[in-house]
């Protein structure tokens, strides 16, 4: 008989520094799918239910996918959407049975009662299905793990790349371990090891770096009989809670007092090469003065504004480093996106080619990354913000920004948008007209991710802190749930 296997998706970043509490809304801004039209949207690119289907089909499983819901990183997620989402997933669970569970979450979700989600979820599931049935998630390698979720879940398995282009891969991967689980070949359980850290400091990046050593080292561990995944994660510094941290997980069998030691290695690493960075993180008027003067020979000037990245929870509407660019003379140059749902409705009521004077940006708290910019410029256009993407992460997924406009500020092409998204795609410009390649500047507010796809097009890449909400000068955040002590904030030895 085929095992029969239930899959879900739910995945939310929850950055606790943020005004903006996560509801309905905020999900259905990114996307929630249920069953069938979740596989038809996702279910053949290059996301975690991509795997779970590529592995069930491979082993004739019977899959019931219930949902697939995430919302853009921000505030803590409220207790109804919460139940909103968890409530489908355990009813399912009860109606019929299953041989095993697959789910696709973050490990950085922080609820409005309760700091560890992902746990909450688990425990939530555990309290329906038992001790016995075996339970698979994948992570990204930003979350924070906890104990909790460890003793919960069986598997566990996290993307092995920053930027993100293995989600499919890693979705595959914990099928593959939940089939041998099912059929009683093996019997996995994860351990954690962490060091007292916000985060791995370069923020896990594996393009550069000393991830690329740890990694390789993680998928030859995997290659011993008993070890069936090593995921290493970065952690995710935007959060005020207990479980903050980078962390190394070895899901297994056998020789723990072994895992474990392999696991101290990886952790003693991160925390040896605690001072080795690899951004440089350039001020506003810094990174100005380098667009003013680039020679576009070789491709654009790609700068990211790391502070103010959506991903990461950034309301998206810093105006810092777009005033220090417009005050520099920058010329030919496109910016986004600017998160500024009042001006793109307002510009919607213009007329194409139409010169506006408006209050810009800097809107949800100016005290990170600046207020509002009053300025003049032409409409260029205006759409309703939907996307396809077509680069290595996002490889034909729909998204949108909402309500959009395009405004040509002096030479700047500003993209203004009304939800909060991270730009990681070429698409996320050229559905709206606006050619990066073309360009000699390119401003985009985004850490790691976009470099999947910008940085085969660009003649140099600088990243700016603009002040904003997700500034790597971590004592600007008012910390007060994390433990103590904790590097960077305090001066310890271990």
């Amino acid at each position: 008989m085929p095992f029969k296997v239930l899959t879900a998706e739910m995945s939310h970043e929850t950055n606790s520094f943020s005004l903006q509490e996560t509801d309905e809304q905020a999900f259905r801004n990114r996307y929630v799918l249920m069953g069938a039209e979740a596989i038809a949207e996702r279910g053949q690119a290059n996301t975690e239910l991509a795997g779970f289907l590529d592995a069930g089909r491979v082993h004739g499983w019977n899959v019931n996918h219930v949902l697939s819901a995430a919302a853009g990183p921000s505030g803590k997620v409220r207790r109804k959407t919460f139940n909103w989402l968890c409530d489908p997933i355990i009813s399912v669970i009860k109606q019929h049975a299953f041989d095993g569970l697959l789910f696709g979450l973050h490990g950085a979700m922080d609820l409005d009662f309760c700091e560890d989600g992902e746990g909450e979820f688990l425990s939530r599931i555990r309290n329906v299905v038992g001790e016995k049935m075996p339970i698979a998630i994948t992570l990204d390698p930003h979350a924070n793990v906890s104990n909790k979720m460890c003793a919960l879940a069986d598997i566990m398995v996290s993307f092995k790349t920053y930027p993100h282009i293995d989600m499919r891969d890693t979705g595959r991967h914990a099928g593959e371990i939940l089939q041998r689980t099912m059929a009683g070949e093996i019997q996995p359980h994860t351990i954690l090891v962490s060091r007292p850290m916000l985060e791995e400091v370069n923020g896990g990046r594996t393009d550069i770096g000393p991830m690329i050593e740890r990694i390789a080292s993680a998928r030859a561990y995997e290659e011993e009989a008993d070890v069936f995944a090593v995921s290493i994660n970065a952690g995710f510094a935007s959060a005020d809670v207990a479980r903050i941290g980078p962390t190394v997980l070895v899901t297994g069998q056998g020789d723990f007092s072994a895992h474990t030691a392999f696991a101290e290695t990886i952790a003693d690493d991160i925390w040896n090469r605690r001072f080795e960075v690899l951004n440089d993180y350039l001020s506003v008027e810094e990174t100005a003065d380098i667009a003013a003067t680039y020679v576009a020979n070789e491709g654009p000037l790609v700068i990211a504004d790391y502070a103010d990245n959506p991903g990461a929870g950034g309301y998206g509407d810093s105006t810092e480093l777009l005033r220090a660019l417009l005050e520099a003379g920058v010329r030919n140059a496109c910016f986004g996106p600017m998160v500024d749902g009042a001006v793109a409705k307002a510009l919607h009521t213009a007329d194409i080619s139409e010169r506006v004077h408006i209050e810009l940006g800097g809107k949800t708290d100016p005290s990170f990354g600046g207020g509002p910019l009053y300025v003049e410029g032409e409409l260029v256009s205006i759409s309703d913000g939907y996307f396809t993407g077509d680069g290595s992460m996002i490889h034909g997924l729909r998204g949108s920004f909402g309500p959009s406009a395009v405004l040509r500020v002096d030479d700047i092409e500003i993209l203004v948008v009304t939800i909060a998204r991270q730009i990681l795609d070429l698409q996320q410009f050229k559905a709206f007209d606006i050619d990066p390649q073309n360009k000699r500047v390119v401003a985009l507010k985004s850490m790691q991710h976009f470099r999947a796809a910008f940085e085969p097009i660009a003649g140099q890449v600088i990243v700016c802190d603009s002040g904003a909400l997700c500034t790597p000068r971590y004592n600007r955040l008012p910390y007060r749930n994390v433990p103590r002590p904790i590097f960077p904030l305090d001066p310890i030895q271990i």
